[in-house]
């Protein structure tokens, strides 16, 4: 290995090495619950990112290098370490107290806070810390402990991911814009319309679609955090695509024309070494509970 080389993920490791055990691609994919084509791609920038092979490809399968071995053989030890750990994390938390960390985004808070509050009156010695992001905190790196998260399923290895509710994307407007400028009930008659979206769409699937299907010229105004670009439509700055979870502002009018709808899904988001411990699985009891009551 060069002097100058550094390991920038420890998750690339970590796939790595279920490949050095398994001796397949396929293998360590099924076992830590992700594509094949992640598996292969984190394993060339591992190898990239050390600037040395790690593993001979042969047509049964992948056989550790020397420096592969010697890698792997850490990795072992440290998989070991973690796991004494995990164990320790779980006898020396039966209690449902300390602190827990709670990250989801903006467009949730209005919704979720009620039941954080009954949480909180439940448990009393937990304190609850929610951390509002579009981007995805690293449950890996202790960034928080649960997240609820719209989108696709997290397919980080360590990750454990729980399906809560699927959830829809509608386009709305206020009264008072559609009383302006007039109902669209089809595709085409968007073009004639103002809209409204984000700063950037990267991280964000409410602003993706418009993005992707509405000309930046009808793009009216834009916004830095989803409640920002909500309020804007409810102000009659333009239509904008908003969430139905939750949505119950008496001025705002769904919209319903031969545009495809927007769907995606809720998860409730775990990391394997806190999973177990107390005050996370008392949470994640109680907000599925919360969910079921509500009904999909």
């Amino acid at each position: 290995m060069c002097m100058n080389a550094q390991i920038e993920h420890w998750d690339d490791i970590r796939i790595a090495y279920q490949v050095a055990k398994l001796g397949t691609l396929s293998g360590a994919a099924a076992q830590l619950d992700i594509h094949h084509s992640t598996v292969l791609r984190r394993i060339s920038a591992l190898e990239k990112s050390l600037n040395t092979r790690l593993f001979h490809r042969h047509a049964r399968g992948y056989e550790p290098t020397q420096a592969g071995n010697t890698l792997f053989q850490v990795a072992a030890t440290i998989n070991d370490q973690l796991n004494t750990v995990a164990g320790k994390l779980q006898s020396s938390d039966e209690q449902v107290a300390g602190q827990l960390v709670i990250t989801t985004v903006d467009s949730f808070v209005e919704v979720l806070t009620p039941w954080f509050g009954e949480f909180c009156l439940l448990h009393p010695n937990i304190q609850l810390d929610l951390r509002v992001d579009s981007k995805r905190l690293r449950l890996d790196y202790g960034q928080a402990h649960i997240a609820l998260r719209p989108g696709d399923q997290p397919n980080e290895p360590d990750y454990i991911a729980q399906a809560l509710k699927p959830l829809s994307l509608r386009l709305y407007a206020s009264k008072q814009y559609l009383k302006r400028a007039g109902t669209p009930t089809n595709m085409a008659q968007l073009k004639y319309h103002r809209f409204v979206s984000g700063s950037s769409s990267k991280d964000s699937p409410y602003f993706q679609w418009i993005d992707n299907n509405i000309s930046d010229e009808n793009i009216s105004y834009r916004a830095s955090t989803t409640v920002a670009a909500c309020t804007a439509v409810r102000h009659g700055l333009g239509i904008g695509l908003l969430n139905t979870w939750g949505e119950k502002d008496p001025n705002l009018v769904m919209l319903t024309g031969d545009w495809p709808n927007q769907d995606n899904q809720l998860w409730l988001v775990t990391h394997y070494l806190m999973h177990r411990t107390a005050r996370v699985q008392a949470f994640c009891e109680f907000i599925k509970q919360k969910i079921s009551q509500q009904g999909v």
